[in-house]
């Protein structure tokens, strides 16, 4: 069917993002950039903060040279279970949505190799570890009467109105993490490493929005434009780290990792009063180069506590083919800052015992932003939100595991949880950034912003051979 033209009567606003999808910046933040990669159990439940102390496959992930700490070679397997809930607030309104998934989350190996002979070095390791972690996503955002958008025939009488009843984001898909890494042990007491990280990314997303007609009262289910898309990327990173004992009791370590090179090819949909069209979209994206400080304790065998403070210390860009590139680049500039995190854990040993615990803090990676947003009343202003498309980021770890000298198993439970800003609704024909039903084109001047709260209860259990 023809769409019907739009009119709005109202003062129009500039648009935060314009032709580029909201969606994007979210994702280059949270998928591309984020820290957050499952490992094994005792990794998952001292919330990765192993960078000093090593001797876990999934140090990998912040320190290669942890690898050199081993004495002897391993092999294990995880299994998680991911709870994702989101529970998200809009015009006074609060829906909730789960998604629920098992699966591998981490399998790896490392083979130590003693060094004979008159040297200082005392073990070259090899290590090969696979991650994967399900980044699947809703939100449930309910509508609001009071935004109602006039369509007129072509003669200017009024045809129908069409009211704001709610808006569904959707997102579906993986990432993971492949590292092939080397650690040294010299003389027991400087260990260095290096990683080589191949990454992979699959996801598929959808944003829509439904609005009732007042002409015939049926609802009208509308696509953002350049919605529904899949998108596959794969990436490269390299890391290098240094762990050094001050004595026998305080250990300091220090890594870094460049910047993930992607490439990202999307298949998207494009609607026009035409015809609708499938198009396919290549990208490449540098997340930010990254910095891990470390600090360890170990006071004797049976206890051990670690520091790790990761720093983002350059901002996600984008390679310039065209202006919509451009335009997040500007939006990244503007507004994203540098992310850091915190993360404690300690472990406590009792003959083949051994009980864990962490927590980690991740700042927000992105400054105030401004949008011209709805109201309650239907009406809009500017206001400002400090946790846009991504918020601070809470990681509470704690586990039990025992060692019975050839083999071991750990299980581990984790709870993260942020709350964050998630806009919607905003678009024009002109910019190509409207909701496309299939009878109507709808444009809005204004954001609807929902507050979504998210909690994730992961649960692992790992098996482990050593040799």
């Amino acid at each position: 069917m023809i769409r019907k033209s739009l009119v709005i009567l109202g003062i129009a606003s500039a648009y935060f993002v314009n032709a580029q999808q909201v969606s994007i910046i979210r994702n280059t933040a949270e998928v591309y950039s984020n820290s957050s990669v499952n490992g094994t159990s005792k990794y998952n439940s001292m919330a990765g903060s192993m960078g000093a102390l090593g001797g876990d496959i999934s140090v990998l992930n912040s320190n290669p040279a942890g690898i050199g700490v081993n004495i002897t070679s391993e092999f294990s397997g995880t299994l998680a279970i991911q709870n994702n809930n989101n529970s998200t607030t809009s015009f006074g309104k609060s829906l909730e949505s789960d998604i629920n998934k098992t699966i591998l989350g981490n399998i790896g190996g490392t083979a130590a190799f003693k060094i004979e002979g008159n040297t200082p070095w005392k073990f070259v390791n090899l290590a090969v570890n696979f991650s994967t972690q399900k980044i699947d996503d809703k939100t449930r955002s309910a509508g609001n009467p009071n935004i109602v958008f006039n369509y007129l025939n072509s003669d200017g009488t009024p045809y129908t109105d069409l009211s704001f009843t709610g808006h569904y984001y959707d997102r579906y898909g993986e990432v993971s993490k492949m590292s092939v890494g080397i650690g040294g042990n010299y003389d027991n007491r400087i260990y260095v490493g290096l990683g080589l990280n191949f990454h992979n990314a699959i996801l598929d997303q959808y944003d829509r929005a439904t609005f009732l007609s007042s002409a015939d009262g049926k609802t009208e289910i509308g696509d953002k434009q350049y919605t529904p898309y899949s998108e596959t990327s794969n990436g490269f990173s390299a890391s290098v780290g240094v762990i050094g004992k001050i004595n026998p009791q305080f250990r300091l370590g220090a890594a870094l990792e460049t910047p993930t090179w992607w490439n990202m090819v999307r298949l998207y949909n494009a609607y026009s009063d035409v015809d609708n069209a499938t198009y396919t979209e290549d990208s490449k994206l540098s997340s930010p180069l990254k910095a891990t400080l470390s600090a360890a304790y170990v006071p004797n065998k049976n206890f051990a506590i670690n520091v790790d403070y990761v720093l983002g210390l350059t901002k996600p860009r984008f390679k310039e083919y065209g202006p919509a590139d451009a335009e997040a680049n500007q939006i990244l500039s503007d507004n994203y800052k540098n992310l850091s995190e915190i993360r404690v854990g300690a472990e406590y040993r009792f003959e083949g015992l051994r009980v864990r615990g962490g927590y980690a803090f991740a700042s927000s990676p992105f400054d105030n932003i401004s949008v011209n947003s709805y109201k309650a009343d239907g009406s809009s202003e500017n206001a400002s939100f400090g946790n846009m498309f991504v918020g601070k980021r809470n990681t509470i770890g704690a586990g039990i595991g025992y060692d019975f000298k050839s083999f071991f198993i750990d299980a581990a439970y984790q709870n993260v949880s942020s709350e964050y800003s998630s806009p919607f609704l905003a678009g024009s024909s002109d910019s190509q950034t409207g909701y496309y039903t299939q009878n109507f084109i709808v444009e809005s001047p204004a954001y609807a912003v929902s507050t979504v709260k998210n909690k994730k209860n992961n649960y692992f259990i790992t098996l482990g051979w050593k040799f």
